[in-house]
């Protein structure tokens, strides 16, 4: 399952919220169904932030947002954040990896 969450940030609050996302995929590498993970600025406006996680499933991204160490981190996010962020799931259809 692929879940993509896209987020404004608030002026002047990008690096400390990019190093909280970099944590978050820290903390991610070691629970239960984690794939992997990316985080994208759009090259129009440097406010927005992507956020693609792959996990084996909904249920364990689940869990690991029920994770106290978690939601500390959310909050650093949610302080940064103008305003809520929107949260769509996809299923894989097809997968395809570079040579390097």
């Amino acid at each position: 399952m692929t879940v993509v969450t896209t987020t404004r940030l608030r002026p002047g609050g990008e690096a400390e919220w990019d190093a909280a996302m970099r944590a978050r995929f820290d903390s991610a590498r070691e629970r239960p169904g984690w794939i992997s993970g990316q985080l994208l600025t759009s090259d129009d406006e440097d406010s927005i932030r992507v956020i693609v996680g792959t996990w084996r499933s909904r249920e364990d991204w689940e869990g690991w947002h029920a994770d106290p160490a978690f939601l500390d981190q959310r909050a650093t996010l949610e302080r940064l954040e103008e305003e809520p962020s929107r949260v769509a799931w996809f299923r894989v259809v097809a997968d395809a990896l570079g040579r390097d």
